[in-house]
C-alpha cells in the first residue's frame, strides 16, 4: 500500500481551517486516507471545504471515530508527533530518521498520529504509539502550526517513499517473516493483562493507570509480533484457569 496504507490520525481537531489545509497538504503529497478521533469541527464546513480547493474528495472520505484506538484499528505501526519532552524511557526522534519506520511493512496499515492544536496529545494517547517524533524548531519560537505539522511529515514520508521505489531490492520492501502485532491485537492483551493484575494485587486501582503505562512502554520497544502476543496471552489465559480452579478447590 505504501503512502496509502499510511493513517493520517487527528485527536480532537478544533479548527475547520486546519482540517481543510491539511486535506489539501495529503493530497499533494499522495495522502488520502484522514482519520478524525472525536472532532470538535465539522470537516464539511464551508471553511474546511474552501482551504481544501481540489482535495475536497480528502475531506469527503474522512473517517470519524470516538476514539484513538478505534482510529488505530487494523494498523501495525504508529507513531505520535509531540512538542514537549518527557521523562520516558522512549526518545523523541527527528522525523526524517523515524517516519521511514512506517513504510517498512508496505502492505500493513499505519499511523501518524497528531494533537490538539491547543495542547497536543495527552500521556494515555501517547501510550498507543510505539515510537515518538518531533519537529526541529527554533527555540525562539518553537510552536508549529497543526497543518504546518502535517505538511512536513507527509513531506518526509513522500521523500521516503520515493527512495524506496528507487532502491529496488531493498530490505524495505522484501516480505518478512515476522509480522508486527495488529495495535488492536495490543490494546486486548493490555486490557486482559490490566484486569489479571488488579485481581492479583500486583496492581492497585488508584496506580494501575501509571504502572500499566510502564507496561505499554516496554512492550512497544519490543515491537511484539502476532504470534508473539498470542503467546503472552495464553499464558495469561492459562494464570486465570488456575487462579480459579485454586479458588474452587479452597472452597471444599
Amino acid at each position: 500500500m505504501g503512502l496509502a496504507g499510511v493513517r493520517i490520525i487527528l485527536v480532537e481537531p478544533a479548527g475547520p481551517i486546519n482540517v481543510g489545509s491539511i486535506a489539501r497538504v495529503m493530497k499533494n503529497f499522495g495522502f488520502n486516507h484522514l482519520v478524525l478521533v472525536n472532532p470538535q469541527c465539522d470537516p464539511l464546513s464551508p471553511e474546511a471545504l474552501q482551504m481544501a480547493v481540489h482535495a475536497k474528495d480528502v475531506l469527503e472520505s474522512a473517517v470519524s471515530v470516538g476514539t484513538l484506538p478505534q482510529a488505530l484499528q487494523g494498523c501495525t505501526r504508529a507513531i505520535a508527533t509531540t512538542a514537549r519532552v518527557r521523562s520516558w524511557d522512549s526518545p523523541l526522534e527527528n522525523p526524517r530518521t523515524a517516519l521511514p519506520w512506517l513504510l517498512e511493512k508496505p502492505e500493513q496499515p499505519a499511523a501518524l498520529i497528531f494533537g490538539r492544536e491547543d495542547r497536543g496529545l495527552s500521556n494515555e494517547e501517547l501510550n498507543y504509539a510505539q515510537r515518538f517524533i518531533r519537529i526541529p524548531t527554533s527555540s525562539s519560537y518553537p510552536s508549529l502550526n497543526l497543518a504546518t505539522a502535517v505538511g512536513i511529515c507527509c513531506y518526509e514520508l513522500a521523500q521516503s517513499d520515493a527512495k524506496i521505489e528507487e532502491d529496488t531490492g531493498t530490505s524495505s520492501l522484501e516480505a518478512s517473516s515476522s509480522e508486527p502485532a495488529p495495535l488492536d491485537m495490543l490494546e486486548e492483551y493490555y486490557q486482559q493483562l490490566e484486569s489479571l493484575l488488579l485481581d492479583i494485587g500486583y496492581l492497585y486501582p488508584h496506580t494501575a493507570a501509571s504502572r500499566m503505562e510502564k507496561f505499554r512502554q516496554l512492550y512497544n520497544r519490543a515491537q511484539l509480533q502476532t504470534k508473539e502476543v498470542g503467546m503472552l496471552r495464553g499464558i495469561l489465559r492459562q494464570v486465570e484457569w488456575a487462579l480459579e480452579n485454586r479458588n474452587n478447590r479452597e472452597d471444599f
